[in-house]
């Protein structure tokens, strides 16, 4: 038998133990690597979630102010005499907001000033409430909530 080509039973030990560490090591690696890609992934689909929250919100603070930009244009093109009751939600989405009407201007806002919109409407008299408003015209005049 020759010599260096037997291995002796510490030789086979000491081989074990390294081929052991190198398999807890490469253990490690390969689960680093699929917690990055999964962390990765999952903040790529919360970033996709906030954008369409933020769109939403944009889309329905825009509703809000196109509802009482109609009902100004229809109580403007009415006759005399014409009243209209209306409601506006007591929040956009998940968001409280302010709404005001100022020189021509319906101008509408979260309170966290995250989203605002403005639009051009016709000189009123009054102001909007949220929730529960009345629009009337009498001789040739708008009035909110008069």
């Amino acid at each position: 038998m020759n010599p260096y080509l037997s291995k002796t039973k510490e030789q086979n030990q000491t081989t074990s133990w390294q081929s052991r560490g190198q398999v807890a090591i490469e253990f490690i690696i390969v689960l680093g690597a699929v917690l990055f890609f999964t962390s990765l992934f999952l903040l790529t689909i919360q970033k996709v979630q906030e954008e369409k929250i933020y769109s939403n919100q944009n889309i329905q603070l825009k509703e809000i102010a196109l509802t009482v930009q109609n009902e100004i244009n229809l109580a403007i093109a009415s006759s005399d005499g014409y009243i209209r009751q209306f409601e506006l939600p007591e929040t956009s989405g998940m968001l409280e907001y302010e709404i005001t009407i100022d020189n021509g201007i319906v101008y509408a806002k979260t309170t966290n000033d995250k989203h605002a919109l403005t639009l051009p409407i016709q000189e009123v008299i009054g102001d909007i409430n949220i929730t529960q408003n009345t629009i009337q015209k009498l001789n040739g005049e708008v009035y909110l909530n008069q």
